[in-house]
């Protein structure tokens, strides 16, 4: 699964416990009629991933949902879900590959048409 936005926040790596385990989260807006703003992890050697990005920039996150179960000390089961990224690629512009449209004014309009002239179009 992916997951495709401009980035809003990077948080900076978080270590827990003793083993050293590391997180560091980022959130993603999405660019659709309703905005979403999605927070994706990225744990262990991944966390590194997100030094060569900044605020703003368009990317493509693959991630992974995840879930677990924990009994809390009154003995109920409660259920979490995260979202784990596992790579993150910049996402170009379509406009920074496409060369620059001439504006409208740069054409003449066409004077020489004949209604009688036939074409070959379906329509």
């Amino acid at each position: 699964m992916e997951v495709q936005g401009r980035i809003k926040m990077i948080g900076e790596t978080q270590t827990f416990g003793s083993n050293g385990f590391r997180k560091r989260e980022i959130v993603v807006t999405t660019e659709e009629q309703y905005p979403q703003h999605i927070l994706v992890e990225f744990v262990q050697d991944k966390t590194d991933l997100l030094n060569n990005y900044e605020v703003g920039q368009n990317v493509k996150i693959n991630i992974n949902l995840r879930g677990r179960e924990w009994v809390n000390p009154q003995g109920e089961t409660k259920y979490f879900n995260s979202i784990q990224g596992w790579r993150i690629e910049s996402l170009q512009q379509a406009s920074d590959n496409m060369p620059p449209v001439a504006p409208d004014e740069a054409f003449e309009p066409a004077t020489n048409l004949n209604e009688e002239d036939h074409d070959d179009l379906p329509f």
